[in-house]
């Protein structure tokens, strides 16, 4: 769809884990089609966690590690077209100490939620906010304009018409919509041709001169509106070196699943760490274990050359077990509910502690760091079991 509108852009963020999975399954053209608009200025890309984890929640140096490995990833693959400026934090799970660590890795921007914005809304300007003794930008997704459109609950012209309606009164304005790749054609299907294909040609349509061949959409916002302001599309840093910024306060913490309510009681990411749910209460638990000895094992001495490996595997199998649909899929109150994925996560726990326990069991480690550790994992399993025997009796 982007190839043939080739005024059409987007920018995109994709995980690591999702590039590899599209490699190894023989989806090269995905990869190459990517890459293609990437090199004709139709596609910015944008850095992410590789593991799609929930970055708030979890250690500063997990942070770190999540993103490093999604750069890496996606530099293999798409090559020196990979050039990002900006972060697309997964479910937009924001926090004051991930934008520190953005900055810190050198980050320009990042995308946040409009229900974070504690400032007079950014139409005409971006928002710089203080990272420590820096600054990083940050743009706020327009959630209502963004929803509409995920949720099948508009069209080609009642989009442009709020554009439109936003623009009134001002000489320039940005509208930033952010929404899943899988809204086009898989959640709701051809959508990406009854609404982003129709959505480009109307604004092209818009720009010709001659009337005779406008598309109906064209027409039909011609024949209701009086006047109708240019309307560009562009990529996020297109939107950056076209508008001033401006020293803001912080965004607030929270996801692009959170009400007002919820941010309101300090519940920022209720559909991944919610204080009222108990199955999520233990599954951090388990993972909190994980963190805890994966850390320590990786930087235990030895020469043990199987020492070394199994705690790499750890390292390698934690980087995985984050992953943010175990928590996601633990929300029955709320519709979200599927047992097989909350013990998937459970069961890539149980590799990062097998290898754990590998490693720690050839070392040179004393009696009493080894019993400290296996008092860890058993605690690990009785609260696995646990969760288990929720899944099963509830």
């Amino acid at each position: 769809m982007f190839l043939k509108h080739p005024n059409a852009k987007v920018t995109i963020n994709i995980c690591g884990s999702l590039t590899d999975l599209l490699s190894e399954h023989g989806a090269q053209d995905v990869l190459d089609g990517l890459k293609r608009l990437a090199q004709k200025k139709q596609l910015e890309f944008v850095d992410t966690a590789k593991y799609h984890a929930i970055l708030p929640l979890i250690p500063k140096h997990e942070i770190q590690e999540q993103i490093r490995l999604n750069h890496k990833t996606n530099s293999h693959f798409f090559k020196e077209v990979y050039k990002t400026r900006g972060f697309f934090p997964p479910e937009m799970c924001y926090s004051d100490e991930v934008a520190g660590i953005l900055k810190i890795m050198q980050y320009d921007w990042v995308l946040v939620s409009g229900i974070a914005c504690q400032s007079e809304w950014p139409l005409d300007y971006i928002s710089s906010v203080s990272c420590d003794s820096s600054y990083i930008k940050i743009f706020f997704r327009d959630d209502i304009i963004s929803n509409k459109i995920s949720f099948h609950n508009t069209n080609s012209v009642a989009f442009i018409k709020d554009l439109v309606n936003l623009s009134k009164g001002k000489r320039d304005i940005y509208v930033i919509t952010a929404m899943d790749a899988e809204t086009f054609g898989h959640h709701i299907r051809n959508w990406e041709k009854t609404f982003l294909a129709d959505v480009y040609e109307t604004i092209d349509g818009l720009k010709r001169k001659s009337k005779k061949t406008l598309p109906r959409a064209c027409k039909k916002i011609i024949s209701e509106l009086r006047e109708i302001p240019q309307i560009d599309v562009l990529t996020m840093s297109e939107i950056l070196e076209r508008f001033p910024i401006r020293k803001t306060k912080p965004a607030l913490a929270s996801s692009w699943s959170t009400s007002k309510d919820e941010v309101l009681k300090g519940n920022y990411y209720p559909l991944w760490k919610d204080p009222s749910n108990f199955i999520h209460k233990l599954q951090w638990r388990c993972l909190n274990i994980c963190f805890e000895l994966v850390e320590k094992v990786v930087h235990l001495r030895s020469n043990n050359k199987e020492v070394s490996r199994f705690s790499a595997l750890a390292r390698t199998y934690l980087d995985k077990a984050v992953f943010s649909c175990q928590f996601w899929w633990a929300n029955k109150s709320r519709g979200t509910w599927d047992i097989n994925l909350i013990n998937k996560g459970l069961m890539l726990q149980e590799e990062v502690l097998l290898n754990v326990h590998k490693a720690i069991n050839l070392s040179i480690a004393s009696d009493k760091t080894k019993k400290d550790f296996y008092r860890k994992i058993f605690l690990f399993r009785r609260l696995a079991n646990r969760v288990r025997d929720m899944l099963a009796t509830g």
